[in-house]
């Protein structure tokens, strides 16, 4: 029975309503190509896609294909011509880059069906198109960031790897790859660290990572030691972490591993030269403190007997800090003769070993100067010049400041000579007083210049109460505000204490500059010596 035309024509007009109806939810045109014709059929959908009116859309399936970008070009050729081939494929499937009619290009998703004679020829082919444009360059983002990624992870100077639930790698970054001795990542793919290591390294190291996919918790900044089957030992910092999917299931570990092989063999060698430091250490120690001893001992040596001659005698005391195990500061009392006694006090540039060094000079040079003692000016003279020459010929700038005097009790005398050092504070009849504080009373340092004169004073001994000799670590106390003690202040407490014992005296001096300076300490070595004359009833 025949149905009636009125009636199919309506079906397929339905059909045909509910095609295009799919078709534009899904963004789809549709194409149809008789083979054995040049024109070709394209749906409202596709001529917007190319951007061009249905008299002037191109013909994208005949060859050259002028209208396919250069890149896509090769594959696009090749799928159309498998198309056409007699007993070739039932389907076209291809993307490519499409010039529009603005002259842009655009991606299309080209598929088809071949319908084909049953010589196997194709007679006809139809199919869809879509703009496929957004996606393409969403995936082109997409593969650019992941290019940029993986860059960044081949090029850090860090060895980067992801391992299955069996610790065995997945993914290693180059630096990885060069690590373990390969040229690139890809050739780890499947290794276990068992094929690198020795037992004493892996079998710590899996445990570690086993630990790892049990808990969920990460190792962070761990030293591990690595030894290789060839005998090789590295060290690395390394931190591993749970390795999870999309769902937070745990697929593995991955970590981020530095080698730190130098830093460690050098922070061997370190301790190492440590300990020999340390040993050679303490061999200087003991030298040092031997040296401290002498010092010391020669310090405290004690003073020369003075008896009571022509109705006066003299009481000496000293005190004596070196701020550290050895000093630059020294003085010396001398018994010229039954009548005469030499006193000298000396500060030597710094402290510490140098100038011990120096002090250790000058002493023997005082041997050597024995016979000029009783001449203040030429004993300084007699020091300076062999200090001078020592130190020009080890190319030293070195010097020392003193002050030397004699005091002769049968001439009732006291003849002195300066070298550049505070002047000794006086007590007597007189009141106090500081002498050799006027530049024409002193010379330069001792060592400074050889052949340089130093001037001769005198006072009468009946002047004389009392002298105290320093040396500057009293003057350069320094109170909260900066200032220095200063020869001022210790002549008040000098002149306050007139009438109290000499020993009482020297405690009170040093007691006053500690309690003046900022840090209750002396920042220099401090040298203080005291000279009593005493007459009989």
């Amino acid at each position: 029975m025949n149905e009636d035309p009125e009636l199919v024509e309506q079906r397929n007009s339905l059909k045909l309503e509910r095609l295009e109806l799919a078709l534009r939810a899904s963004n789809e045109g549709i194409w149809d190509w008789q083979t054995d014709q040049r024109e070709i059929f394209y749906s409202r959908r596709i001529l917007e896609f190319l951007e061009c009116g249905k008299d002037h859309a191109p013909h994208l399936f005949l060859a050259p294909f002028p209208q396919i970008h250069p890149e896509e070009l090769p594959a696009f050729e090749r799928a159309v011509k498998n198309a056409l081939q007699d007993g070739g494929p039932e389907t076209l499937a291809v993307d490519a880059r499409v010039r529009t009619g603005g002259g842009d290009w655009r991606w299309l998703r080209i598929r088809g069906t071949i319908v084909r004679s049953r010589e196997g020829k194709a007679i006809r082919i139809a199919g869809s198109m879509i703009n496929i444009s957004l996606r393409k360059a969403a995936e082109a983002q997409i593969e650019e960031e992941r290019f940029l990624l993986r860059q960044l992870i081949d090029h850090v100077p860090l060895q980067i790897y992801f391992k299955d639930l069996d610790s065995k790698i997945t993914m290693a970054n180059q630096r990885m790859a060069e690590w373990m001795g390969f040229s690139k990542g890809s050739e780890l793919t499947g290794k276990h660290d068992r094929d690198f290591f020795d037992p004493d390294h892996w079998q710590p190291a899996a445990a570690d990572e086993r630990r790892i996919i049990k808990s969920g918790d990460a190792i962070i900044d761990q030293l591990e030691r690595e030894t290789r089957s060839h005998g090789e030992e590295t060290w690395v910092i390394t931190s591993k972490f749970p390795w999870r999917d999309r769902q937070g299931r745990i697929k593995g570990t991955f970590g981020v591993s530095s080698d730190v092989t130098k830093l460690v063999k050098a922070e061997r060698e370190a301790t190492d030269l440590a300990n020999q430091l340390q040993l050679q250490n303490e061999a200087y120690e003991e030298e040092l403190m031997l040296a401290r001893e002498i010092q010391q001992a020669l310090a405290v040596e004690g003073f020369p007997a003075s008896t009571a001659t022509h109705l006066r005698h003299l009481n000496f005391g000293a005190r004596y800090i070196p701020i550290s195990g050895l000093a630059g500061d020294f003085f010396e009392v001398m018994k010229i003769n039954e009548d005469c006694f030499g006193v000298l006090i000396c500060d030597v540039m710094g402290h510490g070993v140098r100038s011990a060094l120096i002090v250790a000079m000058l002493r023997g040079l005082l041997e050597k100067q024995r016979a000029q003692t009783h001449e203040p000016s030429l004993f300084l003279q007699g020091l300076n010049d062999g200090l001078a020459a020592i130190l020009e010929r080890s190319r030293t700038t070195m010097f020392a400041t003193a002050f030397f005097g004699v005091i002769d009790l049968t001439a009732g005398t006291f003849k002195y000579s300066c070298a550049g050092h505070p002047g000794p504070i006086v007590t007597g009849p007189n009141g106090i007083r500081q002498i050799a504080c006027e530049r024409a009373e002193k010379g330069p340092g001792l060592g400074l210049i050889r052949g340089a004169v130093y001037p001769c004073n005198q006072l009468n001994l009946a002047e004389i109460d009392r002298m105290i000799l320093f040396t500057d670590g009293v003057l350069e106390a320094e109170n909260q505000s900066g200032e220095p003690f200063f020869e001022k202040r210790l002549m008040e407490i000098i002149d306050r204490h007139a009438t109290t014992p000499l020993e009482n005296l020297l405690d009170g001096i040093l007691s006053s500059v500690l309690a003046f300076s900022e840090g209750q300490h002396f920042d220099d070595d401090v040298c203080l010596l005291g000279i009593e004359v005493s007459r009989s009833a």
